[in-house]
């Protein structure tokens, strides 16, 4: 399927920032900073090459990690998007259905034995249920999996978790723009929310 293409810039459209508005000036006194998000977004999320990796699963990851922060607004954007991609309603409801499964607080995990032990905190790790997992397919369900582990257990990252992800069809490849997808969702939702909050409208 091919890749779904946008010239809107897509920080400005989740903010709501108009053409000439006080938010449009703050953004506009770093363009490169600008130009590079909206430019790292059309790579990850309509590139002229797709690879392995579906516009369904870049879209459907994309609105699990907004879900997972919570951040409702940006969720729903990457739900439309996943819809527009040619989703089936079944696979939408089940990416909607593992956010609510999957949301949790943290961040959680273990130091290596020394100072920062104290701070280890121990914290669920996600396995999608056997249900949503029979929609989303193995490979979307370790995604997402994967996912998780990242937003919550980034100091647990090791050699297994990569594995599950070759285990289930993910090559080298994949696995670091799913990484790259990830990155990218939570420095825009923290621009988005910065915005936001600047425009009164947190």
């Amino acid at each position: 399927m091919t890749m779904p293409t946008t010239d809107v810039d897509v920080i400005d459209a989740l903010v709501g920032i108009s053409p000439g508005s006080s938010l449009d000036a703050i953004r506009a006194r770093r363009p490169e900073a600008r130009a590079h998000a909206q430019a790292t977004y059309q790579a990850l999320f309509a590139p002229k090459e797709p690879g392995g990796v579906t516009a369904q699963e870049r879209f459907a990851v994309g609105g699990f990690v907004a879900g997972l922060h919570g951040a409702t607004a940006i969720a729903s954007y990457y739900a439309a998007r996943l819809a527009e991609s040619g989703a089936s309603a079944a696979l939408q409801e089940a990416v909607g259905a593992a956010i609510a499964e999957a949301r949790t607080s943290g961040p959680y995990g273990a130091y290596p034995p020394g100072p920062l032990s104290r701070e280890d905190t121990a914290g669920v790790r996600y396995r999608v249920g056997a249900s949503i997992r029979r929609t989303l397919g193995s490979r979307l369900a370790a995604a997402l999996e994967h996912t998780h582990m990242l937003v919550f257990h980034p100091r647990d990252a090791a050699p297994p978790a990569l594995q599950a992800l070759l285990d289930a069809g993910w090559s080298t490849t994949d696995i670091v723009t799913l990484s790259q997808i990830v990155a990218f969702l939570s420095f825009q939702i923290r621009v988005v929310s910065g915005l936001r909050t600047l425009a009164g409208h947190p």
